[in-house]
């Protein structure tokens, strides 16, 4: 064995550390370093301190079980410390988790458009982690919006892979610049929770490349990611986690990645085929990367020492580049207040203002006398976190709806008095709740979907009969506003008898002082929906069609998804079928208005290799301060490609009657392949010869065509 640790020197190169370090070790220190070992630990060696068992149980709650790889103490290796977080660091597995910032969901991040947002966001997360102490941060999630009802949707960013890619690269950048290492998931067409551990996903390779491994692609070129997590379905027929076509070929080879695989917890199915294909890491524990299971493929040579080795090396090496051999355990305090007013203002930046009919709002403060906030349990009683599953956040304060109210209220000199009504899930006091409505001077409903890992919504409808219950309280006073905490679309049967609606999100902590500062006006809601909502089930891209969802079992014994729909998701499905939404992608009103003039195109007559600059000039025509987010559209014309594709945007702040103009570039070398298509002949991306027409606009709807670009 080498001892004179050289790898321990942080003045040589990441992969030269990593290199030596794993020449160094002997079969059974690989080993124990190929997975996890998640087991309950006293992190902080709070046992020895009990003397009672009293003692002992007011020490338990801080004793909990961590995702970890075991140290080496012998080789310098730290326990190897990994936590959740898409939406705030949580254990999730954990009993207890350390407490943390709970942040809107990512769907929400992706509604505010704003890629400085996105910034701020993984900032907090990345802080928070290394705070903790912890090294590898699993997240962001960058999957697809594919269908409305997926489980999942609220920790990924949207149904559109280059607003995805986007928001993920700057949540990517912020998070390792703590040191701490990001990990994209779920590696990849892991777009639905449905038999999650059994389905196989059939997708053609152009729909592949185009949309669902986009934002992977993004992440890796322009974040320099440095993990990913391999998803627990089959692609085309073999588990994503032994999947070589795309843990090697596309990931490595043609993208350059030099991170490492982690496998989502439990879904390596194997030893030799998983190492083989390019999954580096099993976590949670052993199952399969344990000493008999390696030592016996060795042994019959279905798997290589120089595959054990390569896939400790990718590892390590990440672990030096973030320098994390030579930073001591040394969880610190998080400033709760100090990032809770960073996640108030994101969540305030987020919310979607989809429906204000007359200017009902903003409310009036010095008017709005006796306030009723009535909904069910999980939106007027609590704070609403959402995000249920590993992503779950211990938080480390809520901020409920009524006492947000409260606050804002007592902030703006109101005399207005709030209350609330819990209306049973079974809606069994519901005619009590309409009778407290109809005595309330204003009344703002509650309501909306808290969704979960591991398993997808029966329908987009909300649960526990809600709508029942909306249609039920509106009309009872003038001044009444619904709020949505949502985690994704749903239908509204009853919009329009409701004057207004505001789409808030699964907010987190800051949940009750985010939508009370938007309702009453202390701040103007700007975001844009990241996800199209549908007018009703048919017009899903699944209805009446089961090999898309939720899968056939084509004699193979397990279910099979079929992308057939194509590139034609989200936006693309409606605009190609001609099917109106209820509320389009990118769709978002405010408390002022806006004006988009003065567009101007250039490079128009191009080769394919020439960016296409877009000019406007965005005026505030109302009497607020507020934002507006400009959005570039392209028709693309290629067989098989939808009406257009968003290949650009950006988020202006203005106050009243101030004009800026802005500027879009789209850049045909550009990551997301913007002017390009995907030929199955060349294996690249290759720009189509033809009209290529621009579309600009504030939502995918409304965005109109102001030029063509010619490619010759």
């Amino acid at each position: 064995m080498n001892t004179d640790r050289r790898w321990l020197d942080p003045s040589l190169p990441p992969r030269e550390r990593a290199t030596s370090l794993v020449a160094a070790m002997t079969l059974e220190q690989k080993i124990e370093q190929l997975h996890g070992a998640m087991e309950t630990i006293d992190i902080y060696g709070l046992a020895s301190q009990a003397t009672t068992a009293e003692e002992m149980d007011q020490l338990a709650a801080q004793i909990r079980i961590e995702r970890h790889v075991r140290g080496d103490e012998a080789l310098g290796i730290p326990r190897f410390r990994i936590t959740n977080g898409p939406v705030g660091v949580g254990m999730g597995d954990g009993t207890p988790s350390p407490p943390a910032t709970a942040l809107p969901m990512t769907i929400a991040l992706a509604a505010s458009f704003d890629p400085a947002l996105a910034t701020a966001y993984g900032d907090i997360i990345g802080e928070e982690a290394a705070a903790l102490g912890q090294h590898v941060l699993e997240g962001p999630g960058v999957c697809l919006h594919r269908t409305a009802i997926a489980g999942r949707n609220f920790e990924y960013f949207s149904e559109d892979p280059y607003l995805s890619g986007v928001m993920g690269v700057q949540v990517t950048r912020a998070i390792q610049a703590h040191g701490v290492i990001a990990m994209a998931k779920h590696f990849v067409v892991n777009d639905q929770e449905h038999e999650r551990f059994r389905t196989n996903v059939e997708v053609e390779e152009g729909v592949l490349r185009e949309l669902y491994l986009l934002p992977f692609e993004m992440l890796v070129k322009d974040a320099d990611i440095a993990a990913v997590m391999s998803s627990y379905n089959r692609v085309r027929g073999v588990y994503a986690t032994e999947n070589r076509y795309t843990l090697n070929d596309v990931l490595r080879r043609e993208w350059g990645f030099e991170g490492y695989v982690q496998s989502d917890f439990w879904s390596c199915r194997s030893c030799a085929a998983s190492l083989t294909a390019g999954m580096d890491h099993e976590m949670p524990d052993a199952k399969w990367l344990n000493e008999a299971n390696v030592k016996a493929a060795l042994a019959d040579t279905s798997l290589e020492i120089g595959t054990v080795d390569r896939a400790l090396v990718r590892r390590f090496t990440q672990m030096f580049r973030f320098g994390q051999f030579e930073r001591p355990y040394a969880p610190v305090a998080i400033d709760a207040a100090a990032n809770g007013a960073r996640s108030r203002r994101i969540g305030e930046e987020s919310a979607v203002l989809l429906k204000n009919e007359g200017g009902l709002l903003p409310l009036d403060a010095a008017s709005a006398g006796r306030i009723l906030i009535v909904g069910q349990k999980d939106f007027v009683d609590d704070a609403c976190q959402g995000g249920g599953g590993s992503s779950k956040v211990t938080p480390l304060y809520t901020v409920s709806p009524v006492d947000g109210m409260r606050d804002v209220l007592a902030g703006l000199g109101s005399a207005a008095t709030v209350e609330t009504f819990t209306v049973a899930r079974d809606l069994s006091n519901l005619d009590a709740a309409v009778a407290a409505a109809s005595m309330a001077d204003t009344v703002i409903i509650m309501a909306g979907v808290v969704a979960t890992e591991g398993a997808d919504r029966p329908s987009i409808a909300m649960a526990d009969d809600q709508d029942a219950m909306v249609s039920a309280l509106l009309g009872r006073v003038g001044r009444t506003v619904v709020v949505l905490k949502d985690a994704s679309p749903v239908l509204m049967p009853w919009l329009d008898r409701a004057p207004a609606v505001l789409e808030a999100w699964n907010q987190g902590a800051e949940d009750g002082h985010v939508v009370a500062d938007l309702l009453f006006g202390v701040v103007n809601p700007s975001g844009k929906l990241p996800t199209t909502y549908p007018r009703s089930e048919d017009d899903t891209i699944h209805a009446g069609r089961p090999e898309r969802y939720p899968g056939v079992d084509a004699g193979e014994g397990f279910p099979t998804i079929t992308y057939s729909e194509g590139r034609e998701i989200g936006y693309r499905w409606h605009q190609a079928q001609g099917i109106e939404p209820l509320f389009p992608f990118g769709y978002g009103l405010s408390y002022t208005t806006f004006s988009v003039a003065d567009v101007t195109v250039s490079g128009t007559a191009n080769d394919g290799s020439v960016p296409v600059v877009v000019e406007a000039s965005v005026t505030n025509t109302g009497e607020r301060a507020g934002a507006e987010v400009v959005q570039v559209y392209l028709g693309v014309p290629s067989p098989g490609q939808p009406p257009r594709r968003l290949v650009g945007f950006t988020k202006v702040f203005l106050a009243p009657s101030q004009t800026s103009r802005v500027v879009l570039t789209i850049d045909p070398s550009a990551t997301n392949h913007p002017l390009s298509v995907w030929s199955d002949a060349e294996r690249a991306f290759v720009v189509p010869r033809g009209r290529f027409a621009v579309y600009v606009g504030t939502s995918s709807a409304d965005a109109t065509e102001v030029a063509t670009v010619t490619v010759s």
